[in-house]
């Protein structure tokens, strides 16, 4: 595709070879994303962050990877903060931010919302997530960690065994993963979650037609057993129209040491988008995990400003000039990385 300028709407803008060329780019924001050097490449550019729900990796990683570039970063949060509480429409809004920014990331809890927006918005979009509908970047920044720790056990993306596991049904991050899967070959997905919540059945179609292994299933011990990635998902409660509905599905699927010894293979990778919800009766992703050096969970969501650096430098067209406009670093930045 063409980067410059284009709006990042949905996995389905995408060919392999944009996901080989984001990634490249990613892989040389290091430096800067590691706090080794220093770039001021978007020195007076401006990104218009519109989270209508509430986040804290994606706004945080999404406004750290354009402040790691040089630009600046405007933030509205939750409807009562902007002019959509007194009833101004997606287009008016769209119209009136697009004019302040260069580049705006927008979070909206309808699906199709953000490309809405983005029909009317005169600077490039990103979707930072549409309702259950999609997480664009989420799925970019997940397939990165996944090629990243395949790497070290000598294995590539082509042949993955990965299982999916809790609300497949209005999980976004799931949705978004499994349609960039199919750009790969010979994939086996386990997608395992109550019936209720199942996987989308024309997400499930398109990976049959990609001619990808699915296997559904609602257990999960006998179902990790041969895979390279266990990638759990928190239920989306948001998305429930009570808590106590939701509260049916909480806690069904809880991966710990235990079970993860006596059901996973030795390198099995344990991946989560974020949040884990750790209150009593979820705790998808058992605290005694934390020493397991296969929860990649925080190298995963570091690896979320290396992905969104790229983007914001493909779109701006600066991926060329980010060494032109470097320095090092001359603050202590301690060991984080």
């Amino acid at each position: 595709m063409k980067f410059t300028g284009s709006h990042i709407l949905s996995i389905g803008q995408f060919e392999r070879a944009d996901i080989d060329h984001i990634f490249r780019v990613a892989d040389f924001m290091a430096p800067f994303a590691h706090r080794k050097r220093v770039t001021r490449v978007l020195d007076g550019a401006i990104l218009g962050s519109m989270f209508f729900e509430p986040s804290t990796r994606t706004r945080v990683s999404f406004g750290s990877a354009f402040n790691l570039l040089g630009g600046d970063v405007r933030e509205t949060i939750g409807f009562e903060s902007s002019a959509i509480a007194k009833g101004e429409s997606l287009y008016d809004t769209a119209r009136v931010l697009s004019g302040y920014s260069d580049v705006i990331v927008m979070r909206h809890p309808q699906e199709g919302s953000v490309s809405e927006f983005a029909e009317a918005s005169r600077v490039p979009v990103i979707n930072g997530g549409d309702g259950a509908n999609e997480h664009p970047s989420q799925a970019l920044l997940d397939l990165y960690t996944i090629k990243k720790e395949l790497r070290h056990h000598g294995r590539e993306l082509d042949n993955l065994r990965i299982a999916l596991i809790g609300d497949l049904k209005y999980g976004r991050t799931v949705h978004s993963l499994c349609k960039l899967l199919t750009l790969y070959k010979n994939v086996s997905v386990t997608l395992i979650s109550p019936q209720e919540l199942q996987m989308p059945g024309e997400i499930v179609e398109q990976m049959r037609v990609a001619g990808h292994t699915v296997v559904e299933s609602d257990l999960m011990e006998g179902s990790i057993g041969h895979v390279d990635i266990a990638y759990s998902t928190r239920i989306q409660e948001e998305r429930f129209a009570t808590k106590d509905e939701a509260n049916l599905y909480r806690g069904r699927y809880r991966l710990n040491q235990a079970i993860y010894t006596r059901f996973c293979e030795p390198n099995t990778v344990i991946m989560h988008p974020l949040p884990r919800d750790s209150r009593e009766g979820a705790n998808e992703l058992d605290n005694d995990l934390n020493d397991n050096p296969n929860l990649a969970i925080f190298r995963q969501a570091d690896n979320g400003v290396l992905v969104r650096m790229a983007l914001f430098a493909l779109i701006l067209d600066v991926e060329d000039q980010v060494d032109k406009y470097a320095s090092d670093v001359n603050w202590y930045t301690g060991s984080r990385f």
